[in-house]
C-alpha cells in the first residue's frame, strides 16, 4: 500500500537537504512503499534545479512537479495530489516543522482500515508569542463561527486514502481552503498530536497577507458569518440611529443644540455611510469567488513534471 508524500515547495532552498534526508529517512521505515510528489510553486530561487539535480540519486521513488508560476499552497498540494499514485496521499511542509514519525503514524492509522482522513493536531509551537496569540485567536473564532470539528490548535498537515483524494479533485473551486474542503468532506477521521519543531533553515513565506487572504478564504468559502453579521450590524444600526433621533429632538426641543440639525446629520451620514461600504465590501467579496469559479480556469497549470526511481529520470510532460 504505497504512500503518497506531497511536499509544496517554495523558498525553501536552504531546507533541502534536511527533507531529503527526511525523505530518505520515510522510505525506509516503508520499506519502499513511499513516493515523494515534490511541487515547486513558482519558486524564484534554485530549488528546482536543486532538486532536478538531486533526485535522480536518491533512493527513494519520487515526482518532481514544476507550476508555470507561484499559484499557492493550496493549488500546490492539489497539484501533487493528482501526481501522486498511491493507495495513501499525505502532506507535509519543506521547511522540517512536522516530525517524520507524524507520516508513519498516518500511515499506520490509514492501514487499520478503520479511518478515512487523518489529521495532525498540534500540541505546542515555538513560535514566537506574537504569532502564537495571533494563532491561537484565529483558529478559536475559526472553530466558533466556522468549522466547529476544527482541532483546537487548527491543522497544517493530513493524510486521506484515494477515495477521499478523489473527492477533494473533483471540487474546482477557487479561493478556497484545503483544509476547510477535507473537513468538509467529513468521512471517518482520526487525530494524531504533534509537537511543531523550530524551523532550523530560512524563513517562512507565511507572510502577513497570505494569512489575511487565508482568513477571507476560509470566512467567505464556509460560512455565511459575514453576511449574517452584516445584517446585525444593520439592525443594531437602524435601532442605534433611532435611539439617537430621540436624543437629539429631546436635546433640540431643550435649547442644548444650536445649530438645527447639524450634529444629527453629520453623524447619521458617517455611520451609515461607513455600514454602506462594509455591505458592499463584503457582497463584493462573495460576487468576485462566485465570478472567479465561473470563469473555470485550472487552480494550476504544470510547466514540467518528471519521474525518478532511483535510476534515470523519465520526462513524463512539459
Amino acid at each position: 500500500m504505497k504512500l503518497s508524500l506531497v511536499v509544496p515547495i517554495y523558498r525553501n532552498e536552504a531546507c533541502l537537504p534536511d527533507l531529503l534526508e527526511t525523505l530518505s529517512e520515510l522510505d525506509r521505515a516503508m520499506d519502499g512503499a513511499f513516493e515523494a510528489v515534490l511541487v515547486v510553486d513558482g519558486s524564484p530561487d534554485r530549488c528546482y534545479e536543486i532538486l532536478r539535480q538531486t533526485l535522480p540519486r536518491a533512493r527513494f521513488s519520487s515526482r518532481l512537479v514544476l507550476l508555470s508560476r507561484n499559484f499557492g499552497a493550496f493549488a500546490a498540494v492539489r497539484a501533487g495530489l493528482e501526481a501522486g499514485r498511491g493507495e495513501f496521499f499525505a502532506v507535509m511542509t519543506a521547511d522540517g516543522q512536522e516530525p517524520p514519525e507524524l507520516i508513519i503514524s498516518f500511515r499506520d492509522h490509514l492501514l487499520t482500515g478503520d479511518v478515512d482522513v487523518v489529521v495532525g493536531s498540534r500540541t505546542g509551537r515555538t513560535d514566537p508569542l506574537l504569532g502564537r496569540l495571533a494563532a491561537g485567536i484565529f483558529w478559536t473564532l475559526y472553530r466558533k463561527f466556522v468549522q466547529p470539528d476544527l482541532p483546537k490548535n487548527g491543522i497544517d498537515v493530513f493524510a486521506v486514502t484515494r477515495e477521499v483524494r478523489d473527492h477533494i479533485l473533483r471540487m474546482e473551486e477557487r479561493n478556497s481552503t484545503l483544509v476547510g474542503l477535507v473537513l468538509w468532506l467529513g468521512f471517518r477521521r482520526a487525530e494524531v498530536e504533534y509537537e511543531r519543531r523550530p524551523r532550523r533553515h530560512g524563513k517562512g513565506a507565511w507572510s502577513f497577507r497570505r494569512k489575511l487572504r487565508y482568513l477571507l478564504d476560509s470566512a467567505f468559502a464556509f460560512s455565511d458569518l459575514p453576511i449574517r453579521l452584516l445584517s446585525v450590524i444593520g439592525i443594531v444600526g437602524v435601532l442605534a440611529s433611532v435611539a439617537l433621533g430621540i436624543t437629539v429632538l429631546g436635546a433640540r426641543l431643550s435649547g442644548a443644540i444650536q445649530v438645527p440639525g447639524y450634529a444629527a446629520t453629520v453623524i447619521v451620514v458617517m455611520f451609515f455611510g461607513g455600514l454602506n461600504s462594509l455591505g458592499l465590501g463584503l457582497l463584493g467579496e462573495y460576487l468576485w469567488r462566485t465570478f472567479e469559479n465561473t470563469k473555470k480556469r485550472p487552480n494550476h497549470v504544470v510547466a514540467i513534471a518528471t519521474d525518478f526511481s532511483g535510476e534515470e529520470p523519465d520526462a513524463i510532460s512539459s
